[in-house]
């Protein structure tokens, strides 16, 4: 049985020290965890692959699975 609740996935980022991350020039915002950051010359897949790696975590932290809210192309 699956139950579902919304949690504030923010919460759930910054309470695992993502909030602010920088990884070489893409990162979690400072003030946001929920806004990824391109800070210059990083690909679309570092950024995909930052926000699998955060979902991740969550999950293997929280054992909560994170949807995307954006579409991604």
């Amino acid at each position: 049985m699956r139950i579902l609740f919304k949690i504030p996935a923010a919460w759930l980022i910054e309470k695992l020290g993502w909030k602010g991350k920088r990884i070489r020039n893409y990162g979690v915002h400072k003030n946001q965890a929920l806004v990824l950051v391109n800070y210059g010359n990083s690909k679309g897949s570092d950024i995909k692959k930052l926000a699998d790696e955060i979902k991740l975590s969550v999950l293997n932290t929280f054992g909560i699975e994170l949807e995307n809210e954006v579409n991604i192309i």
